[in-house]
């Protein structure tokens, strides 16, 4: 038994790509992607022939050339559809970046998405949108998961989003392992030997849901190296690149479970008020900074996405 399997035992294994031919190759049960990895896909040459397949059908659909915004989103689904023909489980369409801070924007994006999923005839329970764990996200998740659409919160760098999330009836979560490293590691704040900060941040979130009993599953990902992931053997499902589930496959090192649920605590917490969520946000500076980054970094990979497909209709 290589690592891989041997971390499957306790782990749900979810690729973090795009890319379909890594998907194909990988076998993993289930796949998330966010602009950033989808912005790789429409650079590629197999992501052109994407793009002349997506024009042509919405051309033919409604007798007119297609706008920018119209394309990235049949786009998103279009690949979405090709990942799910290779897994079998679920995948995660991400919300664009730039709605992050408007709860109504967002659940309407969220229905569009759904919409051109069931356009393509795909599963919708096969699908999970993906939105930014911002307070307005976190709002617009809990209406999406009363109406039947089930959310990845993604971006999580506290507790208090965590537990925010779990309250408000989100199916999955994805607390970010490795920018927090990346924050403490470029301050001098972690040292070489010392215990990984984003790895303390998931096994106490763990901790936390499990002892409250909410059913919200919950997916490390964004992993810097082999240790971070089998320190968090045990979580609900972690989300893995390519390159590491390659490394995993080719080890024989064991993997054995590190995260258990404890036991259920007597007392459940109060609800996470929003003036609560803000200031406990606010008296972290790396769970604010690294927020504020990702959603940031998330909104330009859009724009490039987006600059992209308009330089593909200026050439038609």
């Amino acid at each position: 038994m290589n690592t891989l399997e041997a971390l499957q035992q306790y782990t749900r294994v979810v690729a973090d790509t795009g890319q379909v031919d890594e998907i194909r190759q990988l076998h993993p049960e289930e796949a998330t992607t966010n602009p950033s990895l989808l912005l790789k896909v429409f650079q590629s040459d197999s992501g052109r022939q994407l793009l002349d397949k997506v024009y042509e059908a919405l051309k033919a659909k409604n007798n007119a050339s297609p706008s920018v915004s119209a394309i990235a989103q049949m786009g998103l689904v279009w690949v979405a559809t090709e990942i799910l023909l290779c897994i079998t489980g679920r995948v995660s369409i991400e919300v664009e970046a730039r709605l992050s801070f408007d709860t109504q924007a967002m659940i309407q994006a969220a229905k569009r998405l759904v919409q051109s999923c069931k356009d393509l005839g795909i599963d919708t329970r096969r699908i999970l949108i993906k939105i930014a764990s911002t307070w307005e996200g976190i709002q617009a998740a809990r209406e999406l998961e009363r109406l039947g659409i089930a959310c990845n919160a993604t971006l999580i760098f506290h507790e208090q989003q965590a537990l925010a999330c779990a309250q408000a009836g989100v199916t999955l979560i994805s607390p970010f392992v490795g920018r927090i490293y990346d924050w403490y590691v470029a301050r001098g704040l972690w040292k070489e030997g010392e215990v990984d900060p984003g790895v303390q941040s998931v096994q106490r979130i763990f901790t936390l849901l499990k002892s409250q009993g909410y059913k919200t599953e919950i997916m490390g990902a964004s992993f810097r190296n082999i240790d971070e992931i089998l320190a968090l053997v045990g979580c609900d499902r972690l989300t893995i690149a390519p390159k590491f589930l390659k490394q995993l496959a080719e080890s024989t090192e064991p993997a054995e479970c590190q995260l258990k649920a404890p036991a259920l605590a007597k007392e459940k917490l109060p609800p996470v008020t929003e003036a609560g969520f803000r200031w406990a946000l606010n008296q972290d500076p790396m769970a604010t900074e690294k927020l504020s980054d990702g959603i940031r970094l998330f909104a330009q990979d859009s724009v490039k996405l987006a600059q992209l497909i308009q330089a593909y209709l200026d050439q038609k």
